[in-house]
């Protein structure tokens, strides 16, 4: 057992070297990113702003971060996240990615289109990042976005966005084989088995 607090603690992950573990954890009455070394020892909180920050990966070399955030600015914003605190609940949510140092330092918005990106992990290289989000699903009528996700690949400074997937269902938790050349990935695609989640596999050809 590495963390023992009364709070949640939720998706470690663990760095390249297996030296440093990075999570979420609501431990000091908001939802931040902390690292700690892998016996749970020197943990450090590397986020300090209100709202949400999870979904923290490691970058391949260990030098980055890259996490999921919904950083509330309207006072409508700041009451539905304080009622998440209260509630200890999350709600489909405006979310943005991040990428910071592993220390915390050189905080660095990558998506500012609205809707939730989320799931975030890199490129083997390094320089990039893949991730899901609804962003092309856009509702007019209800003036929201929809529950499409799809994958988008996009470099780790926000340029050169690219989306790798087109169906009419969901498609997340997308990860790199070791060598880049395989993209696993969730989805409910499945026509036989509808909003059943299945794991997919595709070559990655640049």
């Amino acid at each position: 057992r590495l963390t023992d607090n009364p709070e949640y603690d939720a998706e470690p992950v663990v760095s390249s070297d297996g030296k440093r573990i990075v999570c979420g954890s609501l431990r000091n009455g908001d939802f931040d990113v902390y690292a700690m070394d892998i016996d749970g020892k020197n943990v450090t909180r590397l986020t300090d702003a209100y709202g949400y920050d999870g979904g923290p990966w490691w970058s391949p070399d260990g030098t980055k971060i890259v996490w999921r955030a919904f950083h509330p600015q309207t006072d409508e914003e700041k009451r539905l996240w304080a009622g998440c605190l209260a509630g200890k609940y999350i709600v489909p949510m405006r979310l943005d990615l991040w990428v910071m140092n592993a220390d915390g330092s050189g905080k660095r918005r990558l998506t500012d289109n609205g809707a939730t990106n989320w799931s975030p992990s890199w490129h083997p290289d390094g320089k990039r990042i893949v991730f899901s989000s609804n962003m092309d699903d856009w509702k007019p009528d209800l003036k929201r976005f929809g529950r499409n996700f799809e994958l988008y690949i996009v470099n780790e400074d926000g340029t050169g966005l690219v989306r790798l997937t087109y169906n009419d269902t969901f498609d997340s938790f997308p990860m790199f084989s070791a060598d880049g050349k395989k993209l696993a990935f969730a989805s409910n695609r499945t026509p036989e088995r509808p909003r059943q989640t299945d794991i997919f596999v595709a070559d990655w050809a640049e």
